[in-house]
C-alpha cells in the first residue's frame, strides 16, 4: 500500500518516515550537525547547512504535511515564530482580520510588532459571517482564525470561512493547535494554511517548544521556505526528534484527552459554585453543530467561570489543586490549570478581553490523561475550599 493512501492512525507512525539509509535505524536519527559534506561546490546529498535544512527536521516536516493532507510542512523554533513567518508574507498597508478570542501571544505579535510596520489588524467574532464580510476591505489579505478559540472554545465554520476567503482572494490561516489533525483538518475544509504550536498536543509531553506551518500552494510554500531560511527561526534536531516521538501516540493521547475532558465538563456544569462552562461538546454551546460536523470529537480543552466572578476565588481555587498543575501552556499528558487574565491573555487590554468573555474568574483547563476519578476528586477538593 502506498504511504499516501494510509489511514490517519497509521500515518502518525509511518508517513514521511523511512528507516535510516545508513544504519537501518527505525527511529529517525538526531542529525546533530550544522553543516554537510559537498563532493564539489554545490554538489551534495540534499543538505548544505542546518538552518536551511536538517534531515531530522525534514522528516518531521514531511510527516506533519501528510497528517494535515498538505503538500508542504515547515517547522520553526516556536508557534510564535511560525506566525511571525506568515506575517512576513504581508506588506505595509495590508490588513488582517482575526478572531477577537485568540491566544494573547498572537495578539501581542500582531499589535505590538506588526502594526508598527503598517499592517492593520481588525479583531472580530467570526461566529457570524456577516460580521466578517462587513470587515473585509480591498486591503484585506489574510483571515486569521482559531477554532476552537483560546480560551472561550468558540467554534468557527472553517468551510464557510474558506468560501468567503476564496471569493475575495484572501489567504485563510487556521490555528489548529487545540484540535490537532486527529480531530480536525482545516486544509480539507478549504483553509490555505494550518498553523500549529507543536509545543502543545502534537509534542504532547511538555518537553519541547516548536511551531509549524502546513500548506498546499507551491508559490506560498516557496515564500515561506525563503522566510524560514532567511530569518532563521528554525528548530533544532533534538526538538524535531522529540516531536516525531510524540506524534506516534497522538491518536491514543487525544482520544483520552477527549474522554476525560467530556467527563470534567459535565461535572463542572452541574456544580453549584460554577457559573458557566465553555466546552464545544455541549448541545447549547454556540455552533455546537459545526463542531460536530468538522471535528471528530470535542477535545480536552475547556474553560469555566465561577459564580460571583471574583478573581480572588479563582486564585484560591487554582492554588488548591494537587493533581492539576498551575502553569502556562496546554496539551501535555499532565492536567494543567491556567488563569487567562493574568497568564496567557495578559497582553490583551482588559476591555477587549472582557468583551470576548475573558473575565476575572475565568479558568482554563487542559485536561490530561490521568485517571478521571483522580481529576474529579482534585476538582471537588479545590471547589470545596471556596
Amino acid at each position: 500500500m502506498a504511504k499516501g493512501k494510509l489511514r490517519f492512525n497509521t500515518k502518525l507512525i509511518h508517513a514521511g518516515i523511512e528507516p535510516d539509509p545508513t544504519t537501518g535505524a527505525v527511529m529517525t536519527p538526531i542529525y546533530q550537525t550544522s553543516t554537510y559534506h559537498q563532493s564539489s561546490p554545490g554538489i551534495h546529498k540534499g543538505f548544505e547547512y542546518s538552518r536551511t535544512g536538517n534531515p531530522t527536521r525534514k522528516v518531521l516536516e514531511n510527516n506533519l504535511a501528510a497528517l494535515e493532507n498538505g503538500k508542504y510542512g515547515l517547522c520553526f523554533g516556536s508557534g510564535i515564530a511560525a506566525i511571525d513567518a506568515l506575517m512576513k508574507t504581508l506588506e505595509p498597508g495590508d490588513e488582517v482580520i482575526s478572531t477577537n478570542d485568540l491566544y494573547g501571544g498572537s495578539y501581542r505579535l500582531f499589535t505590538k510588532i506588526y502594526e508598527k510596520f503598517g499592517i492593520k489588524f481588525t479583531f472580530i467574532s467570526m461566529r457570524d459571517l456577516q460580521t466578517l464580510e462587513k470587515a473585509i476591505s480591498e486591503k484585506t489579505k489574510m483571515i486569521w482564525a482559531e477554532t476552537p478559540t483560546n480560551p472561550m472554545m468558540n467554534i468557527i465554520d472553517i468551510k464557510a470561512l474558506s468560501e468567503v476567503a476564496k471569493e475575495k482572494g484572501i489567504t485563510l490561516v487556521v490555528d489548529n493547535t487545540f484540535a490537532t489533525p486527529y480531530l480536525q483538518r482545516p486544509l480539507d475544509l478549504g483553509a490555505d494554511v494550518v498553523m500549529h504550536s507543536l509545543t502543545k498536543y502534537i509534542g504532547g509531553h511538555s518537553d519541547v517548544v516548536m511551531g509549524a506551518l502546513i500548506c498546499k500552494d507551491d508559490k506560498l510554500a516557496e515564500k515561506l521556505y525563503f522566510i524560514q531560511n532567511s530569518s532563521g527561526a528554525i528548530c533544532g534536531p533534538m526538538d524535531s526528534f522529540l516531536v516525531l516521538r510524540g506524534i506516534k501516540t497522538l491518536h491514543l493521547r487525544v482520544q483520552r484527552h477527549c474522554e476525560n475532558g467530556a467527563r470534567i465538563a459535565k461535572y463542572l456544569k452541574e456544580h453549584p459554585k460554577v457559573e458557566a462552562v465553555y466546552w464545544p461538546g455541549f448541545e447549547d454551546h454556540p455552533n455546537h453543530h459545526i463542531a460536530k460536523s468538522q471535528m471528530k470529537d470535542f477535545g480536552g480543552m475547556l474553560s469555566f467561570s465561577l459564580k460571583g466572578n471574583h478573581k480572588e476565588d479563582a486564585f484560591k481555587l487554582m492554588s488548591s489543586f494537587e493533581v492539576f498543575t498551575l502553569a502556562e501552556s496546554l496539551g501535555g499528558v499532565e492536567s494543567l490549570v491556567c488563569h487567562p487574565v493574568t497568564m496567557t491573555h495578559a497582553a490583551i487590554p482588559k476591555e477587549e478581553r472582557e468583551s470576548a468573555g475573558v473575565v476575572d474568574s475565568l479558568i482554563r483547563l487542559s485536561v490530561g490523561v490521568e485517571d478521571i476519578e483522580d481529576l474529579i476528586e482534585d476538582l471537588e477538593n479545590a471547589l470545596s475550599k471556596l
